[in-house]
């Protein structure tokens, strides 16, 4: 059985009916380095459910900081990784070309499980509502099949421009 803060048990039942590749997050949304917090992104159900993943690695800028000695990925971090899941899922469907994404709110937020180097974080993202310009998406971050932490965040689209 799942729950909020046991293990889980399985990523997704289903195959992905598309999968977008580094180049392809990159094209979606316009994140770089040392800002763009996630590899790859799985759609399993197209403007509804995707998982991304994020390979942390000792050489990610913010471990310069936090913590020497302890190095730690900031929470605040993993939520935008979820969020950047979330717009690479919908910028990277089409008719987004000229749109950019912008937080409104963050609510709900809980940090269960440090995130590390070495880590990969799954970042599983469910669409709540979706209207024309904006929308609200739940998002929960797994480290080996254990919640790392969860939250619900509200956006709006805008013209890049």
């Amino acid at each position: 059985m799942t729950t909020e803060t046991a293990e889980k048990t399985t990523e997704t039942d289903a195959a992905p009916i598309r999968s977008i590749d580094t180049l392809g997050v990159q094209a979606a949304i316009p994140h770089r380095y040392p800002f763009l917090l996630v590899d790859k992104v799985d759609i399993f159900e197209e403007n509804k459910r995707a998982v991304g993943t994020k390979c942390v690695t000792i050489n990610e800028e913010f471990f310069n900081g936090h913590f020497p000695g302890q190095p730690i990925m900031p929470g605040v971090l993993v939520i935008e990784a979820l969020a950047q899941t979330a717009c690479v899922m919908l910028l990277s469907a089409g008719g987004f070309e000229n749109k950019i994404a912008f937080f409104l709110g963050i609510e709900s937020a809980k940090f269960r499980k440090p995130v590390m180097p070495g880590d990969v974080l799954k970042l599983e993202i469910e669409v709540l509502k979706l209207g024309g310009r904006a929308g609200k998406f739940k998002g929960k971050a797994y480290v080996d099949g254990k919640l790392a932490t969860e939250a619900q965040m509200s956006f709006v689209l805008a013209d890049k421009k």
